[in-house]
């Protein structure tokens, strides 16, 4: 079980934008072992655009976004196969399974190994009914 949210989130400026909005409305930190409760982190679209990953505290709980997973292209690769939900009125999409597998496989952790076995397991039970 993980405690954590992981985003894939797009990368164009008006999307960026609301991303830091969120972050910044959340009280958004970043995360270190040593320092749980998170580091300063400065909400912006620009910060944002800094790096491919980042792992935050939040007022909602962990966040770890990755904007290029691994084995993946990021959004617009991910976005296609994307399973939608409505939640509260608003459409969220999230990985397929496939695509988080496949992700976890290139990533390749101990963790995501253990995951993976779980993941087919579920894929093949779905198949099944």
């Amino acid at each position: 079980m993980t405690a954590d949210a992981d985003i894939t989130p797009a990368r164009d400026r008006e999307n960026l934008e609301r991303l830091a909005a969120a972050l910044s409305e959340l009280n958004a930190r970043v995360y270190t072992e040593a320092v749980p409760e998170g580091l300063a982190f400065d909400c912006s679209v620009a910060m944002l655009e800094r790096s491919e990953m980042w792992n935050l505290v939040t007022a909602a709980g962990r966040l770890d976004i990755a904007f290029v997973p691994s084995g993946t292209e990021g959004f617009d690769d991910l976005v296609g196969d994307a399973v939608r939900f409505d939640v509260y009125g608003v459409e969220l999409l999230a990985a397929s399974l496939n695509d988080i597998v496949r992700s976890k496989e290139a990533a390749d952790r101990p963790q995501d190994r253990q995951d993976v076995v779980i993941i087919r397991e579920m894929l093949q039970r779905k198949e099944g009914s």
